[in-house]
């Protein structure tokens, strides 16, 4: 007399378990991409308290004007604007001779990230600390 099994076993495969080990690789890959390279650009943000531990040597100003999409570029409040090709020579002009050059930029709200990073740039070339100005909350 044959016993007969009563369970079959079940060729099928979870994927269950695989899902779980890409998503714990994808956290190690960000994580350890992170640590390589934390900042691409060294910037000093102002804290919460609008304390700086350093003072600018300069405040550059980008205005925004939505309606005609322009924006307009200002040097230690000065009303009359510059045209940005002439931010660079009066950026050197103003810190080219001091120990540690700070400035600071101030953007309208509406300012692209793509204009501020134009005015960070140009300080990176020349080797000038910026300083992102914050109003608290």
């Amino acid at each position: 007399m044959a016993i007969k099994r009563n369970t079959k076993i079940d060729p099928s495969f979870s994927m269950a378990s695989m899902s779980d080990m890409v998503f714990l690789l994808l956290i190690f890959f960000v994580v350890t991409s992170t640590m390589i390279n934390p900042n691409a650009l060294k910037l000093m943000l102002p804290k919460s308290t609008n304390q700086a531990s350093e003072k600018p040597m300069m405040t550059l100003s980008i205005k925004h004007y939505p309606e005609q999409n322009m924006y307009t570029y200002h040097i230690d409040g000065n009303p009359q604007p510059i045209l940005f090709s002439n931010v660079e020579p009066a950026m050197q002009a103003r810190l080219m001779n001091e120990e540690n050059p700070v400035f600071s930029i101030h953007a309208d709200e509406t300012v692209p990230y793509g204009e501020v990073f134009k005015i960070i740039n140009i300080g990176k070339r020349n080797h000038f600390t910026p300083m992102l100005a914050a109003r608290p909350e």
